[in-house]
């Protein structure tokens, strides 16, 4: 699905104030609420808009240590192998990948020792042949979202502000 410039500042909006109503979303952006309201609707139904939830630092809840682990994984064994990673707390995304390795994920721990004990967790699992895992030294540029939705509402024919 895209986005239009009206999406693509509502989008904007929530980013950056997520617990704005509604109603004062409307006025600030010139549209009457039952526009807002579908916009909303529209791009939450699309999965757009995957939820409004607390965006939570795992180091301000005692993880500050972020790691990459790629695993290779035995054949057939890719949906036992996700099982088994849900179930471990300190994984927080897995993605399946090409080249040298099957699985991407990325992990957090309460220190370096501790990420030992994660690794050891996530490879303790019969599924999964090897790991590499690389520790996040810094992240100078976090997850964002905001620039990608101004370029996705520029793409569709008007700018965004």
């Amino acid at each position: 699905m895209g986005i239009d410039e009206l999406d693509g500042r509502l989008l904007e909006l929530l980013a950056a104030e997520p617990r704005i109503g509604v109603l004062e979303a409307s006025r600030r952006l010139g549209v009457a609420r039952g526009t807002v309201q579908a916009r909303l609707d529209r791009l939450q139904g699309s999965g757009v808009i995957r939820g409004f939830g607390p965006d939570v630092d795992p180091a301000a809840i005692g993880y500050p240590v972020t790691a990459f682990a790629t695993l290779e994984i035995r054949q057939g064994q890719g949906r036992d192998v996700r099982a088994h990673l849900a179930t471990v707390p300190e994984v927080l995304e897995l993605h399946t990948i090409t080249g040298r390795g099957d699985m991407l994920c990325r992990l957090v721990a309460r220190s370096n020792a501790d990420l030992q004990r994660v690794i050891d967790k996530v490879v303790g699992f019969e599924g999964i042949v090897r790991a590499s895992t690389a520790i996040v030294m810094e992240n100078p540029v976090p997850l964002r979202i905001v620039p990608l939705v101004r370029q996705a509402a520029r793409d569709a024919g008007g700018p965004a502000s």
